[in-house]
């Protein structure tokens, strides 16, 4: 059973490909277009497929698209309500009325098949299926997930799907999704963040996680408003008023200073955020008859200071968040929604590792053609750790590129996390805000020693505590709030990573090491080999380690 799975109506479009219940190559459009999220999140955008995604996640596998079996495309235009619909709840719940560009969402939605088979020649249209929105979500996390063969909820939060922003469920140990509650349009947790997001002068459907990080440095001083605002409803659902957002913070300017009120207001409705979603767990929880494990999606799920939360004061054992929570996980939910819909059992993900990669053979044509000089060291994770220990910044470039927003040891940029200076200096290389933080990987062994919290963390999606005693040690990693967002590397999954890291302990003692994405401010993290070697020639970065081949700043720009 082949199905190729398609995210497209919102925003970061992307695709995924399960062939007999396995999960083998899954991409976001961005890495191939070149162009931020993939497109801009707006209603005209709706058409634009992620067309050259798809054809790699074909071309991977070696299929043609008449080899499919199915397309699962993870927006159903049956369930859009109508304007009248729209208009009454809206009415109702005396919050702003719905988005009114729905109807042209919903047409284009219908022409997906034929826009499908135009983008890949060879596609018979029939074989599309229009899957949920927040299914193909849910599809993604408690399908995906390790834990199988047992019961676990489901929560999925992001802006919008069809006419919903949220759905709690169970998936069943047979694999099957029960739906316990849903909320409707227009109360959404994900479009309030938006909004916040908005109004603080940031991109909105993009950079709600600068919010989050701007959170810390703030106090919850509109906690008390913001409860009577937002507020769960005790069936599964919540409520979302208006908020005059203006009576809270002026609104900022993108180009203007942020100030003391704007970070008090990110921190109230981060707070807000997180208490309304304990709500929601404790109740799915009971709902789905208590169940040891919670899987979860949707761009909300990213909010990774939100997730630690739950998984330290909710009622589960586990929480299990999808890598690629965000709308490009949809793809990967989709696809395994219906191959499990034809009878297909799901394999676990085997990782976030699923876009392209490169042989030894092509990375050194690449290096070749480039003229750069460069060398093979006996072991490129000894090289890097060398540069590290010496306090450089490494771009290393190994493996198949992530699937979802982080980087996780395959396109990262590396720095070590014992100089106060590394934060403003990794922010000045990236161009990035230097309220934003920076992010700690660490050998999985040693994780408990440095930070309290969720293990293993191998996705990066909760924060943990630095404890007191390595708050000196790594400073580089620690936010403002005496957390970081870690990633646990262990050496079964990700040996050459693991070999880095235990190369670098040796040298300074330390098992952490700085890990932020190989990309500048308002670019796509690199994927191809020519993509590393343009920003390791346009940045200050010392070392470019691209599979067994290391290039020295030094020797190259002699």
């Amino acid at each position: 059973m082949r199905v190729l799975g398609v995210n497209a109506i919102f925003h970061d479009p992307a695709a995924a490909l399960v062939v007999d219940g396995r999960v083998v190559a899954a991409a976001e459009e961005e890495r191939f277009s070149r162009r931020k999220h993939g497109k801009r999140p707006v209603p005209f955008s709706a058409w634009e497929l992620p067309e050259l995604s798809a054809a790699w996640c074909l071309a991977s596998a070696g299929l043609e698209p008449g080899d499919l079996d199915a397309v699962a495309y993870s927006f159903d235009p049956a369930l859009c309500a109508d304007e009248a619909d729209q208009a009454d709840e809206a009415d109702q719940a005396g919050g702003p009325e719905d988005d009114p560009w729905d109807w042209l969402r919903r047409e284009y939605a219908q022409r997906a098949p034929q826009f499908l088979a135009t983008a890949l020649p060879g596609l018979d249209p029939g074989m599309v299926r229009f899957v949920p929105h927040h299914v193909a979500h849910a599809a993604s996390a408690g399908l995906a997930m390790p834990h199988q063969h047992e019961d676990s909820a489901v929560l999925v939060l992001d802006g919008r799907g069809e006419s919903a922003s949220h759905l709690a469920g169970a998936y069943r140990d047979d694999g099957t999704l029960e739906t316990l509650a849903t909320q409707r349009l227009p109360h959404s947790l994900g479009l309030l963040y938006e909004d916040l997001t908005r109004h603080l002068g940031f991109q909105h459907s993009s950079d709600e996680y600068k919010v989050m990080a701007l959170a810390s440095y703030g106090e919850p001083k509109h906690l008390g408003v913001l409860r009577e605002l937002v507020r769960a409803t005790g069936d599964g659902g919540f409520a979302v008023e208006r908020i005059d957002w203006g009576a809270l913070a002026k609104a900022r300017p993108s180009d203007a200073d942020l100030t003391e009120e704007h970070a008090d207001l990110a921190a109230s409705v981060q707070v807000r955020l997180e208490e309304v979603l304990l709500d929601l767990a404790r109740w799915v929880h009971g709902a789905a008859g208590g169940p040891r494990t919670l899987a979860m999606a949707g761009g909300v799920a990213l909010n990774c200071v939100a997730n630690a939360r739950i998984a330290a004061e909710g009622p589960f054992e586990r929480v299990w968040v999808q890598p690629a929570a965000g709308d490009a996980g949809t793809a990967l939910g989709a696809a395994l929604h219906v191959a499990r819909e034809r009878g297909e059992r799901a394999a676990p993900m085997p990782g976030a590792a699923l876009g392209r990669g490169w042989s030894d053979d092509e990375l050194e044509a690449e290096l070749r053609r480039a003229a750069l000089p460069y060398t093979r060291p006996p072991s490129i994770a000894a090289e890097a750790a060398r540069v590290l220990a010496g306090n450089g910044i490494v771009a290393w470039y190994q493996g198949r590129s992530e699937y979802g927003p982080r980087a996780l040891g395959h396109r990262s940029l590396l720095a070590h996390p014992g100089d106060r200076d590394t934060t403003a200096r990794m922010n000045d290389v990236k161009g990035r805000e230097q309220f934003r933080p920076i992010a700690p990987m660490v050998r999985a062994e040693r994780a408990a020693e440095v930070f309290e919290g969720v293990f293993p963390s191998p996705y990066m999606l909760f924060v943990h505590r630095v404890k007191p005693e390595w708050r000196d040690r790594v400073p580089a990693v620690v936010h403002v709030d005496g957390t970081a967002r870690v990633q646990t590397v262990d050496r079964e999954h990700e040996p050459l990573v693991a070999e880095m890291l235990a190369e670098f302990d040796r040298l300074t003692g330390l098992p952490v090491v700085v890990n932020t994405s190989l990309n500048t401010a308002g670019r796509p993290m690199v994927d191809t080999p020519r993509e590393a070697m343009e920003l390791f020639g346009s940045a200050p970065v010392d070392l470019l380690a691209m599979g067994p081949f290391a290039v020295h700043r030094a020797e190259a720009f002699r």
